[in-house]
């Protein structure tokens, strides 16, 4: 029987949010509660349930609750699913959490750093037992039930970009903490500078640079080489096991991604909270 995990000792990170440009420390803390839980010290010890949350998609993930919201959750919430963490209470004082190098590798160094212990209670699983799909335009993702009777997360996610340093690629993963923190947990948010005064229009992006950022201009990558030639799929990767993580509890299932992001991401996990007969617990 697999056990519930949390954190063996505090992990705490700091930096800047890459959408607000401000100062953002989060403190990742050990619980016996059994799920993952939000506070803000610094808003009278408020307190947000992941199970409680709701979310929306605005160029990263962003928990709401009705006292407080928290953006750019994706990165930090892969990695404790990609290691296990079942239990934690994250603590901070800003609405985002720091983006750091652009990657999830941060905050696996972190954890590994900090340890793990086992909890009383059994982990709970989510498994797909009948296959559906959300869609939109010609983006769509496919979940459908794990191969025979296992336990595992099989993700493939295929982009397609007009661009010259991207274009189509795909990548698979089956999610378990070794593959994940090698493969996939280095891949940094991209984005490119023909939108960057759009986004700062909309208030995103102001904390953006090449140093959290892999930036592309019309011909290629600005500044400094790519960790892995697939870098970009393998970063949309990284952000939808952090999307799936909204979940609550580990998941089983086949989810294939083409052209997808965020939103999409979101609505699959909206349809798995709103369609309970096609997922049962054990």
């Amino acid at each position: 029987m697999a056990f519930l995990k949390t954190i063996g000792r505090d992990a705490a990170l700091e930096g800047f949010g890459v959408h607000s440009g401000k100062p953002a420390r989060v403190v990742i803390r050990a619980s016996d509660a059994g799920e993952i839980a939000f506070v803000r010290p610094d808003l009278g010890g408020a307190q947000g349930r992941l199970a409680e949350a709701g979310f929306e998609a605005r160029n990263s993930t962003a928990l709401l609750w009705p006292l407080f919201r928290v953006s750019t959750v994706e990165h930090l919430l892969a990695a404790l699913s990609a290691a296990g963490i079942g239990s934690a209470v994250l603590s901070l004082e800003a609405d985002e959490i720091p983006i750091l190098d652009g990657s999830a590798a941060p905050f696996v160094r972190a954890l590994g750093e900090a340890g793990t212990r086992d909890l009383a209670a059994p982990v709970r699983r989510l498994r797909v037992v009948r296959p559906f799909a959300v869609s939109e335009g010609d983006a769509s993702i496919v979940v459908e039930p794990p191969a025979g009777a296992g336990d595992a997360l099989d993700l493939i996610y295929t982009i397609d970009y007009p661009h010259p340093a991207i274009g189509r690629l795909t990548r698979a993963l089956r999610l378990a903490p070794a593959d994940f923190a090698r493969e996939i947990a280095p891949a940094r948010t991209f984005g490119f500078l023909a939108d960057v005064e759009e986004l700062h229009r909309r208030g995103l992006a102001l904390g953006a640079s090449r140093e959290n950022t892999v930036v592309l201009d019309d011909a290629g990558v600005v500044g400094g080489p790519l960790r892995f030639p697939d870098e970009f799929v393998r970063h949309k990767l990284l952000d939808l096991t952090g999307d799936l993580a909204l979940l609550g509890r580990p998941l089983a299932a086949r989810v294939t991604a083409f052209k997808a992001g965020h939103r999409l991401h979101l609505e699959a996990v909206k349809f798995l909270r709103a369609h309970p007969d096609f997922a049962e617990s054990y």
